[in-house]
């Protein structure tokens, strides 16, 4: 089941957004919760750490993650993706290139909360 929430982690707020195995009515939906708690935040301060793992690509859910990510890139300091592997590691590369965003990929979400603090 995905969301949005933000987490606390060395006195940092993160906006971890989790799209962990959903569907596409699901990643819209957790797309759409996500630019409503972005657009609250002054451009250039969210921190977001972002699970993909086991969530379903096909071309509709990659045209919704491409707007979502230029959506929010006025937004966000730093970004950093978990469980982007096989499949999702290559959409993953297509959506960064798109969008014109760097966000830093990671196999431990331990080690991209420490990462993202230190943005």
């Amino acid at each position: 089941m995905g969301g949005a929430r933000f987490i606390e982690h060395g006195g940092k707020r993160i906006l971890f957004i989790d799209f962990a195995g959903v569907e596409f009515e699901e990643l819209v939906g957790v797309i759409r919760e996500c630019k409503k708690l972005i657009a609250k935040e002054q451009p250039g301060t969210v921190l977001t750490l972002t699970n993909v793992a086991g969530a379903r690509v096909n071309p509709m859910t990659s045209k919704v993650l491409k707007e979502f990510t230029t959506f929010n890139k006025p937004f966000v300091k730093a970004g950093a993706v978990i469980g982007a592997t096989g499949l999702l590691k290559l959409e993953f590369d297509v959506v960064m290139k798109f969008s014109g965003r760097v966000l830093a990929r990671f196999d431990d979400p331990e080690k991209a909360k420490a990462w993202l603090i230190t943005q």
